[in-house]
């Protein structure tokens, strides 16, 4: 154990997690048998453009379309149409590229194919306010959904709510052609319908389920917004409608998947791993708490896990922001300062935490690490880290003590991954 270095372990079980949901074997897994109509590929998602590349390399015969990709590097395409908007919040952009990816499967008939390649962030990137909304209502909406402490899974009901493309409407208007989602998934549990809103794929939340969310966490939304959702315009399509019957659904890249074989590298360097969960929601400051509480026990009393071992876990924590005041930071890096101060001065441990997308909140870094001088570096730097936690400004915190994770962009996104080695 003495010979490994702890950053560069960590670092190497993150890039395993994200090989391991690489787009391009992911897609040759799941390739659907060719049409005698046109194949139409659309898309949309942080891994948008890496799925288009992908899905050009692997497909043997004619193919067009349109995927939307965040503003940032792209992957070249050939024959598929590569769009950019704003991410986390909506923008005239992606207002643009909603109504050209509804346009690209308007018309089709039974013997054409639509490929749907989705991954995380589609829902931000893919605006397309419903009925008399604006953008500017639907812009207000996303911001409150970011500021509520709601997991994904609860956002994403209300988002599909107050969209004419999310809530399985993009596949409804494509009927009757067939329809086949390719999914990256980025939300605990895996629900299809969940990922990017589900653009292509129906479930059955309804709009009371969304005025139920909006009260439990006490969103104040536009009054036109409250308006739309409480009117017959405001129901999703449901599952069982005629237009989805003939559509197949696949997740095919995942944190399962990813943790598992983070969990498999780190067993063939000689560390044993446990994966407590791939479905861990909750406040980032809370969860990173519990996590350090876990290491703890096992730096001090070896238990509940023998050392030395590396503890994994993904899924997506939330930051609760008050009254609107933050500054630069995301969920893992807040998770991981609150668990820098609960291990602060307990030797031999060393942690990661990271968006799998390469992008945590509005700066550069996925993550940052921390092990228990961090907090020392923090403030020998001038910074207090309880203000900095409190001010949701963990980017600046890991930015004082060099502890900024930054492996850039990676082409995919199945959430997020800690990985927590005790020596």
């Amino acid at each position: 154990m003495t010979s490994i270095d702890p950053r560069p372990f960590l670092t190497s079980l993150f890039d395993t997690a994200v090989l391991a949901a690489d787009p391009l074997a992911a897609i040759r897994a799941h390739l659907p048998e060719k049409p005698r109509g046109r194949t139409i590929v659309i898309g949309a998602g942080k891994a948008a453009s890496q799925m288009a590349a992908a899905f050009e390399a692997c497909w043997d015969g004619p193919v067009e379309g349109v995927v939307v990709a965040r503003h940032g590097p792209v992957e070249p395409t050939q024959y598929i149409r590569v769009l950019q908007s704003a991410h986390p919040v909506p923008n005239a952009a992606g207002l643009t590229a909603s109504g050209e990816l509804l346009a690209m499967v308007e018309g089709l008939t039974e013997d054409d194919l639509v490929i749907a390649l989705v991954s995380g962030g589609g829902s931000a990137l893919l605006p397309a306010p419903a009925g008399d909304l604006t953008l500017e209502d639907e812009i207000a909406v996303n911001r409150a959904l970011l500021a509520s402490g709601a997991p994904i899974s609860a956002m994403n009901v209300v988002r599909k709510h107050v969209s004419r493309i999310k809530g399985g409407r993009l596949a409804f208007v494509a009927a009757p052609a067939r329809v086949v989602s390719l999914i990256v998934s980025d939300v605990p549990g895996d629900n299809p319908a969940f990922v990017a809103s589900g653009p292509t794929v129906p479930d059955l939340s309804t709009p009371e389920d969304a005025l139920a969310i909006i009260a439990e966490y006490r969103m104040q939304l536009p009054p036109p917004v409250m308006a739309h959702i409480r009117s017959d315009a405001a129901a999703a399509p449901a599952p069982a409608h005629p237009n989805f019957a003939r559509n197949a659904v696949h997740v095919i890249a995942s944190a399962r998947v990813s943790l598992e074989t983070a969990a498999d590298r780190a067993r063939q360097a000689g560390i044993e791993a446990v994966i407590l969960s791939d479905a861990i929601e909750g406040e980032a400051r809370d969860i990173g708490r519990m996590h350090a509480a876990i290491a703890r026990e096992v730096a001090t009393r070896s238990r509940p896990f023998a050392r030395p071992v590396v503890i994994l876990s993904g899924g997506e924590t939330t930051v609760t922001i008050a009254n609107g005041r933050y500054a630069k930071g995301g969920r893992n890096s807040e998770f991981l300062l609150s668990f820098a101060l609960d291990i602060e001065g307990v030797e031999g441990i060393t942690a990661l935490a990271a968006d799998t997308d390469g992008i945590d909140g509005s700066e550069n870094n996925a993550g940052a690490f921390a092990d228990g001088e961090t907090v020392s570096r923090i403030r020998a730097a001038g910074g207090d880290p309880r203000v900095l936690l409190a001010g949701h400004d963990a980017w600046s915190a890991f930015s004082m003590s060099g502890d900024l994770f930054v492996p850039g962009p990676t082409g995919t996104n199945v959430n997020d991954i800690r990985a927590i080695l005790v020596r």
